[in-house]
């Protein structure tokens, strides 16, 4: 009988708590036009580098949030394996060698989402929590630490 007070109290935290875990797992996706296949890790890299311009005979035309934006920074870090400074060093070589310039800046996730829907090839990345019904994710980063194995 003393087992009851605590399965109830363990119910109770597993109830209250169970948002937070969710929110907890939210992280940074990528989110691509209408129609656009699913992208691993390592090609949303090569994408955000310069390296893939096309994919499956379309160009692709990445959105980059401006470099002052938390999410800019966290999408480096799960996609890029890099910080700002590294990022920003390194397209400064790309372009001064003649080998492209870095994606265009948007906004806000607004106008990411604007972006995606709006031109074929088009991707760019947001809050897995502030994705719109009916946008294509294409890909998700590394899980935040605390997140489900």
């Amino acid at each position: 009988m003393p087992q009851k007070p605590h399965l109830l109290l363990t119910a109770l935290l597993c109830a209250a708590l169970g948002p937070l875990a969710s929110v907890a797992q939210a992280g940074v996706v990528v989110v691509g036009h209408p129609g656009m296949r699913k992208l691993d890790v390592a090609t949303v890299e090569r994408i955000y580098s310069g390296k893939v311009v096309e994919l499956d005979g379309q160009p692709v035309v990445p959105v980059n949030l401006p470099p002052q934006s938390p999410l800019r920074q966290r999408f480096l870090k799960d996609f890029m394996q890099r910080d700002e400074q590294n990022y920003l060093a390194y397209w400064t070589v790309r372009r001064y060698v003649g080998k492209g310039a870095p994606p265009k800046e948007v906004g806000s996730a607004t106008e990411v989402v604007m972006h995606v829907l709006h031109n074929p090839g088009a991707i760019g990345y947001m809050e897995e929590s502030d994705v719109p019904p009916g946008v294509n994710v294409v890909a998700r980063g590394a899980k935040p630490a605390g997140g489900a194995p």
